[in-house]
């Protein structure tokens, strides 16, 4: 196939796709006759198309340092032998420790740049990804036998895949089929030659045997990961894959850390929450619901029964819920329901079982005093004109009127962990352009350090105030205001369908927003459309290692307890996915916290250029801005030097050990020693 052939079909697909001895640290060639040094950096050789801004992409949220060379920028430096190795204090170093290019031969085949690329390769033994290829035998695979859409299709890991790079993964990976209009995944499906391992595969479509789809080609000296369909970065198949790719390209000893994690917030615990009236299709009580005064509508509340069932399902599933809980509105009711409280005997009898968050006393709105008489709200002023905010008191007796309930009845609390009542108090857009200017301080008289944002609203951790920084959540697609599959499918069928099909219309002029072809069923279409899309979502924020937590709300786990089917597929389709040595992580939210904060510091420490990290042989040494925690990932057996002995590095996950390091006391590095 010609080569423009070959990157008209790479950009038609993406369109509409949305060992150590490669480290050149066991035998380099004769221009490094001593043991080289490797900088743990990765040259990234972009062209502008998704599947090298996939990696990419992969390579930050990890935390590898990489340098692109951007081929569409006339001013990008040459690929020379200066610019990939030089010597330090007489030892030859690369400066690369693997090379991602968007196919085999970026420069040419036999231009200076894929010359002295391909040397570089040689002399130190820098592995090499081919980002997207087709099959031809100059990657070590037979012409395809089958080329076009893998929608849908599902591929393995091969036993040699198992055995080494992807042996996170347990199951068979699917490619996602969303729409049956749009081609999602196109690729190339070949027979492996000589030299050629594959680590995926998959049944040749409409024939017989297997054809790989991702391996490695060892040839002349070097080895190419061989990848032959396209994708991008939100796609399901390559948030599942592109660990292995990573752990291929560094040889499994990197800068940066990839872990999966799976949190969800219960909101309101000990509230009532408002029903969705199908009637007026509002919510009494919203300001946006003039229409229906709640009338024959009854509040939504856990009963004793539910709060056992979702103690049992905790155990049954390994999984721990935070319970995000109000006491003052929990005591109204108690007062209004003739001063017993079933529910709340039965959650504080099962306190030890689960997390808890402060979620304020009563729910009250911390930001600036609403004024209701128009739709929407809008902030009440002073007379001076000014903006009338909640004051500092009142915000104050809200956070810690519960803080002191909770402790009072025992719960494991951590007195740094808030959330507010709608994310409230943080600016609030459009009414409310800034943090209510009481808020950092409230916080800080209470000890609050961690504070819940909303991440559809502001998806980057900040900070309020001096001592108090946002965790942002993300919102589940699984109505706070219904109860029932029932009410849950109303309410999506009146957001999601046109005007003409009976929905508000909104759809129809969002350009976020895509309308539903017909009404669901509300008998049948939140189990059947719903859970797969929502499980789906908060699948994919799981394995791309997004540690930020996701909530819904205590309504959801009481009638039809619409929160858990989504809850068990997720967990069932991860557990179907990976392997058992790389469990989802169910952190708490200052841990969470912590981890946003410790990755924002850590692109800082890179960005300033005052990072260094190689290995000559079997030594790893790292140095950074004092005070900077280092994510570092190593193979199993990997030792910290200390000032006397040493110690084991990091915790086991993935086949790997990893963790936030720092040099040992009385060093100025993080020394790590190989197995």
């Amino acid at each position: 196939m010609a080569q423009s052939a070959h990157r008209w079909k790479a950009v038609a697909a993406v369109s509409t796709a949305a060992g150590l001895i490669a480290l050149g640290l066991g035998a380099p060639g004769a221009a490094a006759a001593t043991t080289p040094r490797i900088d743990l950096k990765v040259l990234v050789v972009d062209n502008g198309d998704s599947p090298v801004q996939a990696i990419t992409a992969q390579l930050r949220s990890t935390g590898i340092p990489y340098t692109v060379v951007d081929l569409n920028d006339a001013g990008r430096p040459a690929i020379t032998s200066a610019f990939l190795a030089d010597t330090v204090g007489g030892t030859p170093r690369a400066r690369y420790q693997g090379v991602v290019l968007p196919n085999e031969t970026p420069f040419g085949a036999g231009s200076a740049e894929q010359t002295a690329l391909e040397a570089y390769e040689k002399t130190y033994g820098i592995p090499q990804v081919d980002a997207y290829t087709w099959a031809h035998p100059e990657v070590g695979l037979d012409y395809s036998v089958y080329s076009g859409t893998l929608d849908g299709r599902t591929a393995d890991v091969t036993t040699a895949g198992r055995a080494g790079w992807f042996g996170y993964l347990d199951g068979a990976v699917a490619f996602e089929d969303n729409s049956a209009s749009t081609q999602e995944s196109y690729g190339f499906v070949a027979t492996p030659r000589t030299g050629f391992t594959s680590y995926v595969d998959v049944p040749v479509p409409g024939g017989t045997g297997r054809g790989s789809l991702i391996g490695e080609y060892a040839h002349d000296g070097r080895r190419e990961l061989v990848v032959t369909f396209a994708y991008n970065q939100y796609q399901q198949q390559f948030r599942v894959l592109a660990r292995g790719i990573v752990e291929w390209l560094t040889q499994g000893v990197h800068l940066g850390q990839a872990r999966n994690y799976f949190e969800v917030h219960v909101d309101d615990v000990f509230a009532p929450d408002s029903r969705w009236d199908t009637a007026h299709n509002c919510t009494p009580g919203d300001f946006t619901c003039p229409g229906g005064d709640g009338a024959g509508t009854v509040p939504i509340r856990m009963t004793a029964a539910d709060a056992q069932y979702a103690a049992q399902w905790q155990q049954e599933h390994g999984f721990k819920l935070d319970m995000v809980y109000n006491a003052g509105s929990g005591e109204e009711w108690k007062t209004e329901n003739g001063g017993t409280d079933a529910l709340a005997t039965q959650m504080l009898a099962d306190k030890a079982k689960y997390r808890w968050i402060n979620h304020t006393y009563t729910h009250k709105f911390l930001g600036c005093v609403q004024d209701t008489t128009s739709v929407p709200w809008s902030c009440a002023k002073n007379a001076d004109g000014s903006t009338q905010y909640l004051s500092r008191a009142d915000i104050s007796a809200e956070i810690g009127d519960n803080y002191n309930w909770g402790v009072g009845k025992g719960l494991p609390l951590n007195r740094a962990e808030l959330v507010t009542g709608e994310h409230s108090g943080l600016r609030t857009l459009p009414q409310q352009p800034d943090d209510n200017p009481n808020l950092a301080g409230a916080l800080a008289a209470n000890g609050v350090k961690w504070t819940a944002s909303d991440n559809s609203r502001e998806p980057e951790q900040r900070s309020v105030g001096s001592s108090t920084l946002t965790v942002p959540r993300y919102p589940m697609n699984v109505y706070y205001n219904t109860g029932t599959d029932a009410e849950m499918a109303d309410e999506y069928n009146w957001i999601y369908t046109s005007a003409a099909d009976g929905g508000s219309g909104l759809c129809e002029n969002n350009p976020s927003s895509t309308c539903l072809p017909a009404p669901l069923d509300t008998a049948t279409g939140y189990r059947s459309y719903i859970v797969p899309q929502e499980a789906r979502t908060a699948l994919g924020h799981a394995i791309s290692g997004d540690p930020r937590p996701h909530y819904a709300h205590q309504s959801n786990l009481a009638e039809d307890r619409t929160l858990y089917p989504v809850l068990n597929k997720v967990l069932a389709d991860y557990q179907a996915l990976f392997a058992d040595n790389t469990p989802l992580e169910n952190l708490a939210q200052a841990a969470i916290g912590t981890e946003l904060q410790r990755r924002a510091a850590w692109q800082a420490a890179l960005a300033s250029g005052k990072v260094t990290a190689y290995r000559v042989g079997n030594t790893v040494t790292i140095t950074a801005p004092s005070g900077t925690q280092i994510p570092v990932t190593v193979p199993e057996g990997s030792k910290q030097q200390l000032l006397l002995g040493t110690t084991t590095f990091g915790t086991a996950y993935a086949g790997r050990r990893s963790a936030w390091g720092a040099p040992a006391a009385l060093q100025s590095a993080l020394t790590l020693k190989l197995p």
